[in-house]
């Protein structure tokens, strides 16, 4: 019976094979990044349904409801320590 070989194409390494931990994947996940551009465009869609929008226009009316709300926000606050 021919000894083993243990050098050559198909030995194998001995101890673990370096690479991403466990629970890593593949790809790099992007931030998500919050809008309420979903909530834009319904409401757009049940003024007028034959209307879009352009993503520049999106981004002013995202702008808008931020700034809307941190006014709110600011208030609320101001009112609450009075």
């Amino acid at each position: 019976m021919p000894a083993k070989q243990t050098s050559g194409k198909g030995a194998k390494k001995a101890g673990k094979a370096k690479g991403r931990p466990a629970g890593a994947s593949k790809t790099r996940r992007r931030k998500r990044k919050e809008s309420y551009g979903i909530y834009i465009y319904k409401v757009l869609k049940q003024v007028h349904p034959d209307t879009g929008i352009s993503s520049k226009a999106m981004s002013i009316m995202n702008s808008f409801v931020n700034d809307v709300f941190e006014r709110i926000a600011g208030e609320a606050s101001r009112l609450a320590h009075y």
